[in-house]
């Protein structure tokens, strides 16, 4: 079988028919590539193109609030700012971490109205410059081009409101957080919707909503089924609408909520988040048939050769049977990893999901 471009062996995973080899491809932290550069990656070199990963490229478009974006305080170690969302935030600089959310502008449903009149599908919310730079050339090399959704769950209590604010509102105001949910997405789509009429096409949708923790969910399967899928439906219908793709990112155990992304439509989900909870040989040989599955390596062993290799070794070929399946980390790549042990992945990773 002749070496497919990304795009090709991508769709024959998303048709759960075999390629030359499963998509290979992964997300490292910024502190894993600051030591991947102390390792000897050159600074002017692209990660994907340097470990020879597949190509996948993102549209993105802006439907926040677009409140003012200003640096707090910066230190060596870490810097404060507030963002267009009105979250304020630390990040710090050289740890691989998630931001540490300190506070939040949009603190209940009258301030949310206020945000709400703020968001507005808009032309100078799309990149079009970016995309009449480069989209030629996603195509012509072949890439998987993949749009970006910004709604849900996650987005609502993560960058907008405060995580026990939105767990407490899903009991106490749910019109409020529906409310929300469907008008993240709303301006998402009608942003999209004039990308696509602009002739930038796209493979697939992906939007992150994290749903799980370890050996747990946020809230209810009820809650679910009641306040959130029938938003998440919405973005499904509408992109199959258009002979597009689905992908969910959702990290932490989200097994009782997987029936359902399958009953929506949902095409594709990751991380598979092992270390979480989730058994992706198990969603393999219960699902395989109904959603690709992306992910599902535990990216603790992944500074272990010895360990990493077993696992790979266990799961990949069950994974990649009658395709279906895209390798990467169960999150992201920690900066554990060192430079060796990444190439060293990519590479068993290749080889253990040919289908030569």
């Amino acid at each position: 079988m002749k070496e497919m471009t990304t795009h090709e062996r991508t769709a024959r995973m998303y048709a759960h028919q075999e390629a030359d080899r499963v998509p290979v491809t992964d997300s490292p932290w910024g502190a894993t590539i600051e030591r991947w550069h102390r390792e000897g990656m050159p600074e002017d070199v692209n990660y994907v193109d340097f470990f020879e990963l597949d190509k996948f490229a993102h549209i993105g478009v802006d439907n926040s609030p677009r409140y003012p974006v200003r640096v707090v305080e910066e230190t060596e170690d870490y810097v404060i700012n507030t963002t267009s969302w009105g979250a304020t935030l630390k990040n710090w600089k050289h740890i691989a971490s998630t931001p540490e959310f300190m506070s939040f502008k949009i603190d209940g449903p009258d301030a949310w109205q206020e945000a709400k009149a703020r968001m507005t599908p808009t032309d100078d919310r799309i990149p079009w410059q970016h995309l009449a730079t480069n989209y030629a050339l996603w195509r012509k090399q072949g890439y998987w081009i993949e749009a970006g959704l910004w709604f849900g769950f996650d987005v609502a209590h993560s960058w907008t409101v405060g995580t026990e604010r939105l767990l407490m509102a899903l009991l106490d105001d749910p019109e409020w957080c529906v409310d929300m949910f469907n008008h993240f997405l709303d301006v998402n789509l009608a942003l999209l919707d004039r990308v696509w009429d602009a002739g930038y096409t796209f493979d697939a949708v992906n939007w992150p909503d994290d749903m799980g923790y370890k050996q747990n969910q946020f809230f209810s399967l009820r809650t679910y089924r009641k306040l959130l899928k029938p938003v998440h439906k919405r973005a499904v219908d509408w992109a199959h609408a258009r002979g597009v793709k689905v992908r969910l990112h959702s990290c932490g155990d989200v097994r009782p909520f997987v029936p359902e992304f399958v009953e929506i439509g949902i095409d594709g989900l990751n991380p598979l988040e092992v270390k979480a909870g989730m058994d992706p040989v198990l969603l393999k040989r219960t699902y395989g048939d109904a959603m690709l599955l992306h992910g599902g390596v535990n990216a603790v062993l992944w500074d272990d050769k010895e360990a990493i290799e077993a696992e790979m070794r266990s799961v990949i070929p069950v994974l990649k049977e009658g395709g279906g399946y895209i390798f990467s980390s169960d999150h992201s790549v920690p900066s554990s990893v060192s430079l060796d042990n990444f190439r060293y992945i990519v590479e068993l990773a290749k080889e253990l999901g040919s289908y030569r």
